[in-house]
């Protein structure tokens, strides 16, 4: 019968389906699986129709079996019960050899001379599998010695100071990308029309009742003008969103509410009104800023 043949196959797509994925997402960031969420689907798909389709095949043998006469059950199962005896014989028979066992008529040549409450040990050889690691371990020890006593490589020491300085490169790569890790210090002025529509939404939830549609200013002062009560630019508009502005008077701080993101989306839309003309403008506030 197909059914542990089939199930080990089953097993192998599976595996091989779950390497694969996880290859894929290692290769970029926009394989994430939940970004691409249809190359699962994919896969499913796959192994489902492969499920089906062993269990449809070990289905049909089991029927087409119980139509074969007393006389040809019994030679298929001859046959089924030789090939299995035949699989991977050769492997069978290197792995005995390699054993040094001996067969049950022959175990009184291997038998050792102590006695232990009746219970006598037989002097087999050591799995091959077990001396050659035993071996290698030998060999590695001898490599890492010559390589780390004798030539004076590298210590654990240099090593771990070389893995800081690679982490280190890369959480900075990371940090470029990460948006969310951006504070008054690091922030830089955002142009990209998806983050401008993120700030506009957020200054109309939060900002219009003290700044108006237009940025002419109500109870907050105006923002279309070159005056800065607090400073311009988009590190200090940052900091002033997420700090808040004049202690008892000025604007509360948002950093309770907003995520560093989006106080760099809602900045750089601040300063979008910059030289625009408001329905009706508020007189100025502060000094003039000039960017550096």
């Amino acid at each position: 019968m197909r059914t542990t043949a089939s199930f080990l196959r089953m097993i192998a797509v599976a595996f091989l389906g779950y390497l694969f994925l996880n290859w894929v997402g290692a290769t970029g960031e926009n394989w994430a699986f939940s970004e691409q969420p249809w190359l699962w689907t994919i896969y499913v798909f796959i192994l489902c129709f492969h499920i089906a389709g062993e269990v449809c095949i070990a289905t049909l043998q089991r029927i087409l079996y119980q139509t074969l006469s007393p006389e040809a059950k019994k030679r298929y199962d001859e046959e089924s019960a030789t090939n299995k005896a035949n699989r991977f014989k050769w492997i069978k028979e290197k792995y005995t050899a390699a054993l040094g066992s001996k067969a049950i008529e022959e175990e009184l040549e291997i038998i050792l001379d102590h006695d232990y409450d009746g219970i006598r040990e037989l002097d087999n050889k050591l799995p091959p599998w077990w001396v050659y690691g035993f071996y290698g371990t030998i060999l590695f020890a001898i490599v890492y010695l010559v390589r780390f006593e004798v030539l004076n490589d590298y210590s654990q020491v240099e090593e771990y100071e070389i893995a800081v300085a690679e982490a280190n490169i890369e959480i900075e790569k990371w940090k470029k990308t990460a948006k969310n890790l951006v504070d008054a210090n690091t922030v830089s002025l955002l142009t990209e029309a998806s983050d401008l529509k993120a700030g506009q939404k957020i200054f109309t939830s939060k900002c219009i009742a003290c700044h108006k549609a237009d940025g002419g200013g109500g109870i907050g002062p105006n923002l279309t003008d070159s005056h800065w009560i607090l400073g311009g630019g988009i590190k200090n508009v940052f900091n002033t969103i997420s700090e808040g502005g004049r202690s008892g008077k000025g604007m509360i701080s948002w950093k309770s509410e907003l995520k560093p993101l989006e106080i760099a989306q809602v900045s750089s839309y601040v300063l979008r009104f910059q030289g625009s003309t408001p329905a009706e403008p508020k007189d100025p506030e502060g000094d003039v800023w000039v960017d550096p």
